[in-house]
C-alpha cells in the first residue's frame, strides 16, 4: 500500500491517526467540509451502515449532524457536535456530542507536503475509560478502511462525479 493508515494511542485520553494523500489540501479539506462528499467516504463500507443525513456547516461555531442507517437497528443513529475552529485548507477542530460524559474532541490538520497532503486526525477523550471504552467496541477501528474510501474520493477511482480537476474552487 503506497500511503498507509497509521493508527496510535498517544496517550491514556488520545488516539491519532495519520495518512498521506495524493492530493492538495484545498481538494482535502473540501472532502472532509462538504456533505456530499462526506456522504461518500465517511463510513467504512464493511459495517453496512449507511447514511440517513449528512448536514454540515463547516465554519467556526457551525454544527455537524450525521444520521445512519443500520439493518440491525430499527432505529437510525445520530452523530452531531459543533465545530470549534476552521481554518480552510489547515484545520479542524470538532466536537462529538451524542455521548452522555461528553465526547471526545477531533483536531484534523492538513499539512501540504509538494503534490501531496498529510492528514492527521486526533481524537482526544474525556477520560481514559472513554478511550479505552470506543477502542474495545470497535468504533476506531475503521480508519484505515475509511481514509482508503477517501482516497477514492480523492483520486476518482470509484466515484467519477468529484475527480479532484472538477471539485470547485474554494474562494
Amino acid at each position: 500500500m503506497k500511503n498507509p493508515t497509521t493508527v496510535e494511542r498517544e496517550s491514556d485520553r488520545e488516539l491519532v491517526v495519520r495518512r498521506m494523500f495524493d492530493a492538495p489540501a484545498r481538494i482535502v479539506f473540501e472532502a472532509w467540509t462538504t456533505a456530499e462528499l462526506l456522504k461518500r467516504w465517511w463510513v467504512p463500507t464493511s459495517c453496512g451502515i449507511s447514511f440517513v443525513s449528512c448536514d454540515v456547516d463547516a465554519r467556526t461555531g457551525g454544527t455537524y449532524r450525521f444520521v445512519f442507517s443500520h439493518p440491525s437497528s430499527p432505529e437510525p443513529m445520530a452523530f452531531f457536535g459543533r465545530y470549534l475552529e476552521v481554518t480552510p485548507s489547515s484545520r479542524l477542530v470538532w466536537t462529538n456530542e451524542e455521548g452522555a460524559e461528553g465526547g471526545s474532541v477531533t483536531t484534523v490538520t492538513f499539512e501540504e507536503r509538494g503534490r501531496e497532503t498529510l492528514v492527521t486526525l486526533r481524537d482526544r477523550y474525556p477520560s481514559k475509560e472513554a478511550l479505552d471504552e470506543a477502542i474495545a467496541s470497535g468504533s476506531t477501528s475503521g480508519f484505515a478502511e475509511t481514509f482508503e474510501q477517501l482516497d477514492d474520493v480523492l483520486s476518482g477511482e470509484r466515484h467519477q462525479a468529484h475527480t479532484p480537476a472538477t471539485f470547485p474552487q474554494q474562494p
